[in-house]
């Protein structure tokens, strides 16, 4: 009898990850498009991002397309952060028949189950934006809006990319301090000066959502930059409270919290970002500790649909090796255990 089948999808602010994989841990095939967040691209945009890539899949695998080939199916994305809007995704995405049965949610579980086969904690998200999602051992789950800044957030490669286009204007015109980034900022792009680069965004020769890439300079010169440092000791009291506030809704402080920090934003940090989130979680709660978890989110939606499959352990092992692989991430990154204390 053939082993069944889990389809896995991590939708982003920035791309979307989709693999097909077996009962027993093995990755048939994965496939990687643009961004599907429905805030971005709309409920139609976001599925036929989701369509055309698991087509694609389908064929890499060489499995039928017009049946659901898959028995579960656990479609993460950004942007399902409303109960209203998870409703519509999950509607909309059951009736397509992708799998015999589907769960829609927020990206957020990916990295919580990825990191972690304790089934509970808390997982922070920093990617193009940031979000949280806390998990209690009795299944108790804290979620926030994550709507950007109507709610009170700041924080991901799209707001620290724009804070140091900002500090690197006012450095260049004296409403703010010196700092490397007045050089550093526009010389990423190829620019000398932050005005030239401010024309080239205002005028669109550069898409302004290329501040994303901005954030891995901010981490460089935090290291002796003060103005940059300010920016990644923001961003640590960004997460730390979104953990803190977690932590304490589901009565936890006092519990071994695994603070779990994911996204692309988290996989590049630098010491500075993962000593000041220490210390600061320290004064949430004693136990509390922090991880960033070097897998990519579509590994925890796939451990989702293991999870449904009843998978034991040895396939989940299986699949995060070949996806490590197929990741590029290697095989040192394989196991949970390995991710990066912090």
């Amino acid at each position: 009898m053939t082993a069944p089948i889990a389809l896995a999808v991590d939708g982003g602010n920035s791309k979307t990850d989709l693999a097909l994989v077996r009962a027993d841990g093995a990755v048939l095939a994965t496939a990687r498009g643009p961004l599907s967040s429905p805030h971005h691209v709309g409920l139609n945009g976001c599925l036929r991002v989701l369509e055309d890539l698991l087509a694609e899949a389908l064929t890499r695998a060489g499995l039928p397309a017009d049946q659901p080939v898959a028995a579960v199916g656990h479609v993460l994305l950004a942007g399902a952060d409303l109960p209203v809007e998870e409703r519509a995704l999950q509607e909309a995405i059951s009736a397509r028949r992708w799998a015999q049965r589907t769960t829609v949610s927020n990206d957020t579980f990916a990295i919580l189950r990825a990191g972690t086969e304790r089934g509970w904690g808390v997982a922070v998200v920093c990617g193009a934006g940031i979000n949280c999602v806390g998990v209690a051992p009795d299944g108790r789950h804290v979620r926030f809006p994550s709507l950007g800044t109507i709610t009170g957030d700041w924080g991901g490669g799209h707001d620290v990319g724009l804070a140091a286009v900002s500090a690197a204007a006012r450095s260049e015109d004296g409403r703010g301090p010196k700092t490397t980034l007045e050089a550093r900022v526009p010389g990423y792009f190829g620019l000398r000066t932050p005005h030239e680069l401010a024309e080239a965004f205002h005028l669109g020769r550069i898409p302004a959502r290329r501040v994303l890439e901005l954030a891995p300079v901010v981490f460089a010169e935090a290291q002796d930059d003060d103005v940059a440092g300010e920016i990644v000791d923001r961003l640590a009291a960004e997460v730390v409270a979104f953990a803190r506030v977690a932590v304490t809704r589901l009565s936890l402080a006092d519990a071994p919290v695994e603070v779990l920090l994911g996204g692309g934003l988290m996989r590049a940090a630098n010491g500075r970002l993962e000593v000041a989130i220490a210390e600061g979680l320290q004064a949430v709660g004693p136990q509390i500790t922090a991880r960033v978890v070097p897998e990519h989110p579509i590994v925890g939606a796939a451990l989702l649909g293991l999870d449904d499959l009843a998978a034991g352990p040895a396939a989940h092992a299986r699949l995060r090796r070949e996806m490590a692989v197929a990741s590029g991430l290697g095989d040192e990154l394989a196991t949970t255990g390995s991710t990066t204390h912090v």
